[in-house]
């Protein structure tokens, strides 16, 4: 039952993304990152106080890894979702199980074999046909952006897979996170220009913050106690949630290669998780 928690992730990062998308009308995409982090510490801090779990914590080294590589995604994620569709974006960032993988095998020193490296072959072959069409557009490095956001999100996802390992509780792993993600893009933002927060803009970063909140506390439990595979396959829900969004809200339509990277990239990730050597700290 474990894994089925990242089928709520993956909804609730669709929404998240919506909302990244309705504020980028009146934020900087630094100050959506700040404000969802902000908020979300309170909200994870609130939950944390309610479940009396401890904010003391023996692995700091391994939050601020996963802080640092999860902040850095993140605003790179936030941006390329205010400049291209929403399902090319989310696509981008979710090369991530395709990087753990890579990532997983020179971590434990394992040897490539065929299956996997056609497997992650195919990948980038996606890669390749949904950057096709941004490429047309003038939107190659927007594009570059969102794969580099897919590959920090690998090393974020490698870090919350050890902190499991270690026994960290979800809602600490989360804190420490938006911890980062606050203190980073606040400091980030005193180099940019602040907008005023109207209601409307309050209730929009109100509830990017806590779908997001609630989507890292849900990704979080699921890959502490499902199956790497499951969950990793399960992920890539949120590209078809975005899908349906971006098509309902704002009219977005994909050409067919887009769709056939798409396709290649799910495959491809899928493939890499159940092709991967296996480890004690593996489910």
């Amino acid at each position: 039952m474990g894994s089925l928690w990242m089928l709520v992730a993956g909804f609730l990062f669709a929404c998240m993304g919506v909302f990244v998308k309705l504020g980028s009308v009146q934020f900087s995409y630094i100050e959506l990152v700040f404000y969802r982090s902000a908020l979300g510490l309170l909200i994870v801090y609130l939950i944390m106080r309610s479940q009396r779990v401890s904010l003391a914590t023996p692995h700091w080294r391994n939050h601020l890894l996963r802080g640092i590589s999860g902040t850095v995604a993140l605003a790179l994620f936030f941006y390329c979702i205010t400049v291209l569709p929403l399902a090319t974006a989310i696509t981008l960032n979710y090369t991530a199980p395709m990087f753990l993988t890579l990532l997983s095998m020179l971590v434990f020193k394992d040897r490539f074999h065929l299956p996997l490296t056609i497997a992650i072959t195919l990948g980038f072959c996606g890669v390749v046909l949904l950057l096709h069409p941004i490429l047309a557009r003038d939107q190659l490095l927007t594009g570059l952006l969102g794969l580099m956001s897919g590959f920090l999100a690998g090393v974020a996802y490698l870090n919350v897979k050890q902190l499991g390992t270690l026994g960290e509780p979800d809602t600490r792993t989360v804190f420490y996170f938006s911890l980062t993600a606050t203190i980073v893009s606040g400091a980030w933002m005193l180099f940019d220009t602040v907008h005023a927060i109207t209601v409307h803009g309050f209730l929009i970063l109100s509830g990017l913050a806590l779908t997001a909140t609630l989507a890292q506390l849900a990704m979080t439990r699921a890959y502490r106690t499902g199956r790497t595979l499951v969950v990793g396959s399960l992920a890539y829900s949120t590209i078809m949630f975005a899908s349906l969004f971006g098509m309902l809200l704002w009219n977005e339509t994909l050409p067919l290669s887009s769709w056939s990277g798409v396709a290649l990239i799910i495959a491809s990730g899928v493939l890499s998780l159940s092709l991967s050597p296996k480890h004690p700290s593996s489910k």
